[in-house]
């Protein structure tokens, strides 16, 4: 807690402990699981391996976590299956690249300290670099992971110009692709964005009742649907028609439970694909991968409490101002936006909220 105390100038006490509420307590995480056996669809393409000395991983440098175990509460099991497949695991999956990467780190980082049970979270980690596994073992030696390599291509063509160039990027579109990347056995996944930590314990969000719904997101239906797609697509009942009789709201897609059976099962995909092509051809919207996800699930959406999604820290797509919480209590805080914390504190220009970041960031120095 006494880091709560050397940023203390930035926000109210009371504040403090409304983000903070959940329990500080954590604990080491397991053996790690090796990903030696994944199959031809995901396999990392052996050309794009590098042998450089000047290398992704030999770029970064990242401490070591610190240790952490189950608490007893978790209790002991002894299944029979092993493995990603084991039943009573939870499963976050999160992006790996270059940009993000102490982001993606720290997320981690804040998950396994406020788990209660940190040995059943196992990482999926999809990334369009290679080498990245190296590191990520270094850096949580215990943890349980797998890592998938995304193919840019598969998705590029796809892409339209958005607001801000880090929408464009291919691994953004990872999230569309989950279904089809991860082991059939896993049968719901969390996903996260890597600007974000967690500080809360995760097995709660992962137990979100999803009822008939495929995905589950905190929405806010405050917000102006309307800004998300473009005037040609309001006025063309081809393309407005697919909201009639639904009532969408805004969702962040940075923050998801997706049961990834019905995913299978729909093809959702394709769904989101398709209107990516129109998209290519008639400009319906502004903002990269977010809109995609509005016109398949919009309206069908299971609830999720905003504290699981405090978004909007790193402001606007332009500017990327110093934004406040939102009221209530606090489980994820997200830093959606063009304002990193890494890169304000690194400048010398945090915003207040940023010293909430900077605790769980393992970063070293770059060579």
């Amino acid at each position: 807690m006494l880091w709560i105390m050397r940023f203390s100038g930035f926000f109210s006490a009371a504040m403090v402990m409304i983000v903070l509420s959940p329990s500080l307590q954590s604990f080491p995480p397991a053996e790690a699981i090796r990903s030696s056996h994944l199959d031809s669809y995901l396999r990392l393409p052996s050309y794009q391996v590098s042998t450089s000395p000047h290398s992704l991983v030999d770029r970064f440098s990242f401490r070591k976590s610190s240790e952490f175990r189950n608490a007893d509460e978790c209790g002991f099991t002894d299944h029979k299956i092993t493995g990603v497949c084991d039943p009573s695991l939870v499963h976050v999956a999160i992006t790996l690249d270059v940009e993000y990467l102490r982001g993606s780190i720290a997320a981690v980082n804040s998950i396994l300290q406020h788990s209660l049970c940190p040995e059943n979270v196992f990482f999926h980690f999809l990334v369009s670099e290679t080498n990245l596994e190296t590191l990520v073992r270094s850096t949580f030696p215990q943890l349980k992971f797998r890592v998938y390599y995304f193919d840019p291509d598969i998705v590029r063509n796809l892409i339209s110009s958005s607001v801000r160039q880090a929408l464009e990027q291919p691994l953004n579109y990872a999230r569309n692709y989950i279904a089809d990347l991860l082991e059939p056995c896993v049968r719901r996944v969390i996903y996260l964005d890597s600007d974000l930590v967690v500080v809360d314990d995760i097995s709660k969000l992962w137990s979100t009742n999803l009822s008939s719904r495929t995905i589950g997101a905190p929405e806010y239906c405050h917000a102006n649907f309307t800004k998300y797609f473009t005037g040609s697509f309001w006025s063309d009942e081809r393309f407005s028609g697919t909201f009639k009789g639904r009532k969408p709201c805004y969702f962040n897609t940075g923050v998801m439970v997706i049961d990834l059976v019905k995913w299978r099962r729909v093809g959702y995909t394709k769904r989101i694909e398709r209107w990516m092509e129109i998209q290519k051809s008639c400009r319906i919207y502004e903002l990269g991968s977010l809109p995609p996800f509005l016109l398949v699930f919009g309206g069908r959406v299971a609830p999720i409490e905003h504290r699981w999604n405090q978004h909007g820290l790193g402001g606007d797509n332009v500017r990327g101002s110093c934004r406040d919480l939102h009221p209530g209590p606090v489980s994820l805080l997200h830093w959606s936006g063009s304002g990193k914390p890494w890169l304000r504190l690194d400048s010398k220009r945090p915003c207040p909220l940023d010293a909430l970041w900077a605790p769980y960031d393992l970063y070293g120095h770059s060579h």
